[in-house]
Formats: structure tokens, C-alpha cells, sequence
């Protein structure tokens, strides 16, 4: 299978450089309206046609991606941080404190984490900029999908506390804060960094969810979400171009999956 995760690492990275390079290749911005050509099937101008309110779909895509793309690995970061804090203080500590900080995360875990993000983001006004949406979806991402993650990382501190290589730095005379920066925190960096990309598909689907519920980035500003909800009520057979952001979001969440699975199966 390694040639398959070949095939997903370059369809990564093409996407990743189409999509941030947006400003040059789309043939239109992402708001301009062709207002002559409403519901326009594709032409030579408008290679996937145009939306009910005669922008560009080919434009929006592209930059619905980017959007996206960098709204996952942003709020995979702030909930890695937030876990390699939480994991990390309970597993190094111990006693009533891991005890403590566990029983949060687990709370956490137990309830359903996309219904209490729909929750939260329904408390929040809807009519706040298209900027201040991205801020506000990946923050709230972040913050609430931290536990799964702070769980792992406590499960590893914890062993690495108990190692021997720790109690022979400890018998050599090191401190806490030297232990922790010395030897916890190089030895965690693998785990984080794996933590990290776990959660981008993960958050890529989330958003995606929350778009299609009217609860993500706001108009005009396009993500895979709100692109996929302009899809109700659309006709496959009728219609198939309008389904391009659909393949695009299938093919980019399976390319994750597909450079993060550990298993080689014979080919």
C-alpha cells in the first residue's frame, strides 16, 4: 500500500498549494457575482457553472478549500495543546490531581462532543463576519475536542514516570522541571505530532457538519460546508458538476485516512 499513501501524500499536496494559491488561479473571487449568468451550467468560462446567485463554483471550491484546510489543522493544534496541558500535567503529577483532571476529561468523553459543539456554537450570535466565523468555528473545535487525546497523553506520561530511565535521572539528582523538559517532553513529541494529524480529518468532517447545519463559516465566504449544503435538493444526473466539492471532500478525507494508516496490507 505504500504506493497508495504516495498517491494521497500528492494529492495532499497539490490541493494544499491550489488552494493557498487562490488569488491566482480562481477565475473570479469567491463573492463576485456574474449577475447575467445565474444557475449557469459549465462553459468554457465557468468550468463547473455558477450558483444560484451567478458566482463562480470552480472559484468556490478552490477557496472553500483553503478555508477549510486551514481551519482543521488550526483547531487540531489548539486541541493538541490543550491536551499535551491537560494529559501532561495529570499523567506527571499524579495522585488527586490526574484523578481530578480525569474525571473532566472523562466527562468530556461521555458526552456526545459534535452535539455539545452544536450547542455552543448555536449560543453564539450567527451574524458576526465571515472572518470572525472562521475564528469562532475553530476555536470552539479546539477547545472541545481535546479529551479523546489528553487521555493518550496522560496514559504515556504516566508510563514514562514510571520508567526506568526517569528514576535513574531522578537518582542522578534532577529536578522536576528538569525531568519534564529534559526527558518527558522530548520523548512526548512523536505522540503530539501523531495526536495532531489524527485530529484533522476529524475536524475537516466536523466543520463540514456544522456548515451543513448553517452553524460554520458564514456567507459569503465559502467552506466544504457550506458548499455541501447547496447540495440539497440538487439532482445527481441533472446536475453532476454541482457534486464537485462532494468528490473533492470524499477524496481529501480518504487521503488523510489513507497517509495515517500504520497497517501495510500485501499488495
Amino acid at each position: 500500500m505504500k504506493w497508495a499513501r504516495a498517491i494521497a501524500v500528492g494529492v495532499l499536496l497539490l490541493t494544499a498549494v491550489v488552494s493557498i494559491a487562490a488569488n491566482f488561479i480562481a477565475p473570479a473571487g469567491y463573492a463576485h457575482q456574474f449577475r447575467t449568468e445565474p444557475a449557469a451550467r459549465p462553459s468554457k468560462q465557468h468550468l463547473l457553472g455558477t450558483d444560484d446567485l451567478g458566482r463562480d463554483r470552480l472559484s468556490r471550491v478552490i477557496y472553500g478549500t483553503r478555508v477549510s484546510l486551514i481551519l482543521a489543522p488550526a483547531a487540531a493544534l489548539v486541541a493538541t495543546a490543550l491536551a499535551a496541558l491537560i494529559g501532561g500535567t495529570a499523567g506527571f503529577a499524579g495522585g488527586w490531581i490526574e484523578s481530578a483532571m480525569m474525571a473532566v476529561t472523562d466527562l468530556f468523553l461521555s458526552l456526545p462532543w459534535f452535539f455539545l459543539l452544536i450547542t455552543v456554537r448555536a449560543l453564539v450570535p450567527l451574524n458576526v463576519p465571515a472572518m470572525a466565523s472562521v475564528g469562532i468555528t475553530f476555536v470552539l473545535l479546539g477547545c472541545l475536542g481535546w479529551a479523546a487525546s489528553a487521555r493518550v497523553v496522560c496514559s504515556d506520561v504516566r508510563a514514562m514516570r514510571n520508567s526506568d530511565f526517569i528514576l535513574l535521572a531522578r537518582a542522578g539528582g534532577s529536578g522536576r522541571w528538569r525531568l519534564l523538559m529534559r526527558h518527558i517532553v522530548p520523548n512526548l513529541r512523536p505522540l503530539l505530532l501523531a495526536q495532531f494529524w489524527i485530529s484533522i480529518p476529524t475536524f475537516i468532517l466536523a466543520e463540514a457538519n456544522l456548515g451543513m447545519l448553517g452553524l460554520g463559516v458564514a456567507e459569503p465566504l465559502p467552506s466544504w460546508g457550506s458548499l455541501l449544503r447547496e447540495l440539497q435538493g440538487a439532482a445527481l444526473a441533472a446536475h453532476a458538476w454541482q457534486f464537485a466539492p462532494l468528490v473533492l471532500f470524499v477524496a481529501i478525507v480518504s487521503c488523510f485516512h489513507l497517509v495515517l494508516t500504520k497497517e501495510e496490507l500485501p499488495s
